[in-house]
């Protein structure tokens, strides 16, 4: 029997053994002992796991007592608590190192329970089997999960989700699944995700097959975005855009709810291709768009708060839910307003009388102006034909120009009415932005909202008896010459009168260009040759007045009158 069984079948020390050998043994007893030693501890090995007996605990250091020539020594913190070594006990140890017979040999305990937990764990489990363990210590780049062993959980296989701290786990018990097995290096890697995934995906397809649209449905918020929120429904998550969160305006989905948040949806949509599922939580109470026309009849007034501001118009609410829209047109009869902002702010509480109801596009429109009697109603009244007004000059057009007659009321000078007499190409001849003006009312188109102004008109025509008598037919007159055309001349006759002189009536002889008989400036004898008050026109004869004995066009320093500059409207 080798001496390691005689040990511990009677349970003898060594110095015990070491005397009952040498007596059994005889005189040489000495040298047949330690050949009966050698063949004892043949064959203990490095790297082996063998049983050993605790023979003293000294301070933190237990002695342990394999069989061999020598005992080994092991930290006392190789166990898990100091209350479980005692003396005497039979421990299991990797042996791993034998010295020469002067030292000691290396005993470690935790690397034999480790080395027996691995062999338990290889055994009982395989890649893809499901493991329970406890998180024991966070390392580089993950956890350590004690399922016998210690194990590799990677920080990006905790959850399905980013951890934002993997140190909460640390103490939990969790479930994992195996994923990779390395005996040569001792080596097991383990996935929580993966195994939430494959629960989620099984949870995903129960939940789907009993889903149907229009389901009402209890989940809880996982993530929000601009856009919207997703909601957890037990294995497969649903968005619920911002648009059907509420009924009335949001802004951003965290005005209504928080991420954990538990909340009851209904089920809008559901794609069975992409597992795709809207939510809505609006949809669980009425809608106030249900019969809105008998609320909000056209005409009516409230009060509503503005609660949006856009380049066209400002939204204002009558009721959560209920929106309508205000044009900048909308807001008032007489104000130029270049922007919604010029009048209201948002926040504020302002009355509005109904226009338009669309419920199936579930819009509104809204007026501002409608709550204030329209001056313009009460335009002709004021401004009748043929009343004399005053102004100021508000705007100038390549037509004519604004009078601004009072507040929000312009009325138009056109360029045909500012002069009896003188051709105006462009109202900036004889007015500019700001000048004050008198004219006289012309014409009042209410429905337009346009009245017509006349500056001409608060004098006389001299067309009806003024230019008749004073230029009659034959008489010889005398005028400068203003422009030159390949048609013919027009003479100045007076300030603001012109007749036109025709290429016909230069010269006795054909006249090819009427630049070879007279130029800008000129002084002439004419004949008035024709006389026509319908189309205000005076036509003269050159020829007829030279032949008549009068001098010809003579040179003077005169410059003719420079071309109208016609401004840029602004």
């Amino acid at each position: 029997m080798p001496i390691n069984e005689v040990v511990k079948k009677f349970d003898l020390n060594p110095i015990e053994l070491n005397n009952l050998m040498v007596e059994a043994l005889g005189p040489d007893g000495d040298a047949r002992l330690d050949q009966l030693y050698e063949h004892s501890v043949s064959d203990l090995k490095p790297d082996k796991i063998v049983k050993g007996r605790v023979l003293n605990i000294i301070g933190d250091d237990v002695i342990v007592d394999v069989g061999y020539k020598s005992e080994g020594v092991i930290p006392i913190d190789q166990w898990k608590n100091r209350d479980e070594v005692d003396i005497g006990d039979e421990v299991d140890v990797l042996l791993e190192a034998v010295e020469d017979e002067s030292g000691l040999i290396m005993l470690s305990k935790r690397k034999a329970d480790r080395q027996k937990g691995w062999e338990r764990v290889i055994q009982q489990h395989a890649k893809g089997d499901k493991v329970k363990g406890k998180c024991v210590r966070k390392i580089k780049g993950g956890l350590l999960v004690d399922i016998g062993v210690p194990v590799f959980l990677p920080a990006s296989q905790i959850d399905i989700r980013r951890v934002p701290d993997i140190a909460e786990f640390l103490g939990k018990e969790i479930e994992c699944k195996i994923i990779k097995i390395d005996e040569a290096r001792m080596n097991i890697v383990v996935s929580r995700r993966k195994l939430l995934e494959e629960e989620r995906e099984q949870k995903k397809k129960e939940l789907l097959d009993k889903l149907f649209e229009g389901a009402d449905v209890e989940g809880v918020v996982k993530n929000l975005a601009d856009f919207g929120a997703f909601i957890d429904l037990g294995g497969i998550d649903g968005l619920c855009h911002i648009t059907d969160m509420s009924w009335g305006r949001v802004n951003h989905p965290s005005e209504v709810l928080k991420i954990n948040d538990k909340v009851r949806v209904k089920v809008l949509k559901i794609d069975p291709k992409t597992e795709r599922i809207s939510l809505g939580i609006k949809q669980l109470t009425e809608s106030p768009w249900n019969n809105i026309q008998a609320k909000y009849p056209v005409g009516a007034k409230f009060t509503g708060s503005v609660v949006n501001i856009v380049s066209y118009g400002a939204f204002v609410k009558l009721e959560e839910g209920v929106e309508g829209l205000v044009h900048v047109s909308e807001m008032s009869w007489t104000k130029r307003i270049n922007h919604p902002s010029d009048v209201v702010q948002i926040g504020d509480k302002v009355e509005v009388v109904i226009l338009d109801v669309n419920p199936q596009k579930q819009e509104i429109s809204l007026g501002m102006k409608q709550i204030e009697v329209n001056p313009w109603s009460l335009v002709e009244d004021k401004y009748p034909p043929g009343k004399e007004v005053g102004g100021v000059v508000r705007n100038l057009t390549n037509y004519g120009a604004f009078v601004e007659l009072e507040e929000g009321i312009d009325g138009l000078l056109h360029v045909s009415d500012l002069s009896w007499t003188k051709k105006v190409v462009h109202p900036s001849e004889l007015l500019k932005k700001g000048d004050e003006v008198k004219a006289v009312v012309l014409a009042v188109d209410q429905e337009k909202k346009r009245i017509a102004l006349g500056m001409k008109q608060l004098e006389e025509d001299p067309w009806d008896r003024l230019i008749p008598n004073k230029y009659s037919v034959g008489e010889i007159v005398r005028g400068h010459v203003t422009k030159v055309t390949n048609f013919g001349v027009f003479v100045e006759l007076e300030d603001g009168l012109e007749g036109l002189l025709h290429i016909s009536e230069l010269a006795e002889h054909k006249v090819d260009t009427p630049q070879s008989v007279v130029e800008p400036g000129d002084l002439c004898h004419v004949k008035v040759i024709k006389v026509d008050t319908d189309e205000r026109k005076i036509g003269l004869s050159l020829r007829r007045a030279i032949e008549e004995g009068h001098p010809g066009p003579q040179k003077t320093d005169r410059k003719p009158p420079p071309e109208p500059v016609i401004p840029t409207e602004e």
